[in-house]
């Protein structure tokens, strides 16, 4: 299995520049984007099984860390989701001369979601969408609406608030940036969303941070596109057993016999 080819490019100017680091496989197109998750990198269970399948199977894929994540350069603190959108807009561009099939978990499904949405408006829709239990509106939904008075004070007067999490024991920083930044990027509030591609989305019921009942009403919004809904029963947020990973396999290899 050859490796994928290294890259950096350059996004921003003056004190917005940074690096993103980019993995790129070639092969034949539809070319595959992975989109990860809030404070996941590219090197990930899911990312790298991706990555095997499509060594094997000769086919196109791009990894790359948002700014403040994994190999690339920039503050955590800094990201919001203006800042992690463009720069998958940017490596798209960048790496893909063919409409790409996205593949987005949690803050990355979300992101592929509104790439999704920008590009359909703009009349270059995207190849297809496999989105993992995608935290569509997280800012608001998952985050600031559920947090309490003395949480949402901390975050206006401090501007930050450190989440504990399952997944760190040093937390998860949450920003008075992210929070109001995210506010410009709700899309749930629709009656209906379109994206002119195929839709394949995979949650699972036990999900404990991105609840089963955000992507129904998610599908129930997507009502003009080809879309699934694979609920896994017994699995929770991140689906990375190894029947987690098979399923997603068996979904990508699928959308891309669909539009390839």
């Amino acid at each position: 299995m050859s490796d994928a080819e290294s890259f950096q490019i350059d996004i921003g100017e003056g004190e917005a520049a940074r690096q993103i680091a980019v993995l790129r496989r070639a092969g034949t197109a539809p070319p595959l984007v992975w989109l990860g998750g809030f404070r996941s990198d590219m090197t990930g269970t899911k990312a790298a099984a991706l990555d095997a399948w499509a060594a094997r199977n000769g086919r196109s894929m791009i990894r790359f860390d948002y700014s403040g994540h994994g190999q690339s350069g920039g503050d955590f603190l800094e990201g919001t989701i203006s800042r992690w959108l463009a720069e998958s807009h940017a490596v798209v561009d960048a790496f893909c001369k063919d409409p790409p099939v996205l593949i987005g978990s949690s803050m990355g499904g979300y992101l592929a979601m509104l790439m999704a949405l920008g590009r359909f408006a703009a009349g270059t829709p995207l190849a297809g969408l496999v989105l993992i239990a995608p935290a569509v509106d997280m800012t608001e939904r998952l985050m600031w609406e559920q947090f309490d008075e003395a949480t949402r004070s901390e975050i206006l007067e401090k501007g930050v608030w450190t989440r504990p999490s399952a997944y760190d024991p040093e937390g998860y920083p949450i920003t008075r940036g992210l929070i109001e930044d995210g506010r410009n990027y709700l899309i749930m509030d629709r009656a209906t969303l379109q994206v002119g591609c195929p839709v394949h989305i995979l949650h699972g019921r036990e999900d404990p941070d991105v609840p089963l009942s955000l992507s129904l009403e998610l599908v129930s919004r997507l009502a003009h596109d080809d879309v699934t809904l694979t609920i896994v029963h017994d699995g929770d947020h991140r689906l990375s057993r190894e029947e987690d990973i098979a399923l997603l396999l068996r979904v990508v290899g699928g959308m891309v016999e669909e539009v390839g």
